[in-house]
């Protein structure tokens, strides 16, 4: 793939023909892409790319280790850009990466990433994983519970948040790539904070989560709401993630969450 088509790919992929833009986005993708990879990995995929390229993807330091939420903070850093805007551009990119470089070479890039990296991995290797958009998300937590579009942000985040406490970390790290990249703050402190999967009854479940919302609640009764706002967003969930994936995360529940969680069908 010539320089030129490489770039008229992101530009398209991003839905623009802003090929300057696009450009500047490949640069800072590909820069910080190799802060993240190996100086073998490095010299191996830019000898596949157009020589315009190389000098972006070249290194000499070693590997640095970071998530992919820090790869599209530092992209969206040196594009003076927010974070969401950073990742259609990751995307575009990784996805022209695959059309540009061998399957192999998307194959030795892919083990060097950690496995969070899985959406652009994706793109390159021509998956197209599908993230629901936070907007979206937030919209059906809103109507199933009645909320303003911020309060449901709010509820969300509490119940992820004491989700990830209650479940194993590894499956913490397996669902945030599932979810858009707004969600995954909650999830990172609750994981944090409880790094091996907490025995919660229940009734502790929602006190957590009424406590985060700042729901009026007694020791002896979580308040209403909070079963309500967790109900929500474990519907949302289970239209967001796959079937195994939520599998995966509500098998780690015991049967007296039953009524918050919505049927595997």
């Amino acid at each position: 793939m010539e320089y030129e088509q490489f770039i008229s790919t992101v530009a398209h992929e991003s839905g623009t023909d802003d090929t300057e833009t696009a450009e500047r986005a490949t640069q800072a993708t590909l820069e910080t892409l190799a802060d993240r990879l190996s100086k073998g990995e490095a010299r191996d995929l830019l000898r596949e790319l157009p020589a315009e390229l190389k000098p972006w993807i070249y290194t000499e330091d070693d590997a640095r280790s970071f998530d992919m939420d820090e790869y599209l903070r530092r992209i969206a850093e040196r594009l003076g850009t927010d974070v969401e805007t950073a990742e259609r551009w990751a995307r575009a990119v990784f996805f022209a990466l695959g059309k540009a470089v061998s399957p192999k070479e998307i194959s030795d890039l892919a083990a060097e990433l950690p496995a969070n990296f899985d959406p652009l991995v994706a793109e390159a290797q021509g998956r197209f994983a599908e993230v629901m958009p936070v907007e979206e998300f937030l919209v059906r937590v809103a109507t199933r519970t009645g909320l303003e579009l911020d309060d449901a942000g709010r509820a969300t985040a509490a119940v992820l948040e004491t989700l990830a406490e209650r479940i194993a970390a590894g499956e913490v790290d397996d669902l945030i790539p599932k979810l858009p990249i707004e969600l995954h703050e909650p999830l990172k402190r609750g994981k944090s904070r409880i790094p091996e999967a907490k025995h919660m009854p229940l009734e502790e479940f929602l006190r957590r989560v009424a406590q985060r919302e700042g729901l009026p609640f007694d020791d002896d009764m979580p308040p209403f709401e909070a079963s309500e706002y967790a109900r929500a967003v474990f519907a949302t969930l289970r239209e967001a993630i796959a079937d195994e994936e939520f599998f995966d995360v509500t098998v780690q529940l015991p049967a007296e969450y039953a009524p918050l969680l919505p049927p595997l069908t």
